[in-house]
């Protein structure tokens, strides 16, 4: 009775009762549902389109600032064909754009791999907030885009006037406040 009572503890059945074949075939539509559910998710996945996130390092800085950005796609299948080869156009939000492009063998379904890390850096050299986008392009349609805001303060440069060579070359001397005798 006790190795019962643990059995049934461990399995979940109740004490004295036992599984009967029809009550397990009970199981297999409840297991079949699930895997057409989990075939129904992979498919979703190869049909879904990838997403883009962008983010700066550092997002926050001191002017001249030199950032640098990746760009990611998530989700999709590998070899998603809108995605493949595209222009890649960088807006840094300063009034400046870049945009490269690659030459790519024809795409080939399940063959052909789409890229999805891109990653530049720019420098800023005025304070200021600025949006940065990237758009992946095909001609002049976007695919997709996304943006981030970097943020430059002030760097000593911008601070006031100043003498350069002060800066860049301080005098020879005592720097505990003390005058020469």
């Amino acid at each position: 009775m006790r190795t019962a009572l643990l059995l049934s503890l461990l399995v979940g059945v109740p004490c004295g009762l036992a599984l009967s074949p029809a009550a397990k075939a009970d199981n297999s539509p409840a297991e079949s549902s699930d895997k057409k559910t989990e075939e129904k998710a992979q498919a979703d996945e190869k049909t879904k389109k990838p997403s883009l996130s962008l983010r700066a390092s550092p997002p926050i800085s001191f002017s001249p600032a030199s950032i640098h950005l990746v760009a990611e796609l998530k989700g999709g299948p590998d070899d998603y064909e809108e995605f493949y080869c595209p222009a890649v156009e960088w807006d840094w939000g300063d009034g400046t754009k870049s945009e490269n492009s690659s030459d790519c063998e024809p795409y080939e379904a399940g063959v052909s791999q789409i890229s999805r890390r891109f990653s530049k850096t720019h420098v800023y050299n005025l304070q200021g907030r600025y949006r940065v986008q990237i758009r992946l392009k095909r001609n002049t349609k976007v695919l997709t885009s996304a943006s981030t805001n970097v943020q430059v303060r002030a760097g000593i440069r911008e601070m006031g006037n100043y003498d350069e060579g002060a800066i860049d070359n301080p005098a020879p001397g005592p720097t505990t406040g003390r005058r020469r005798p």
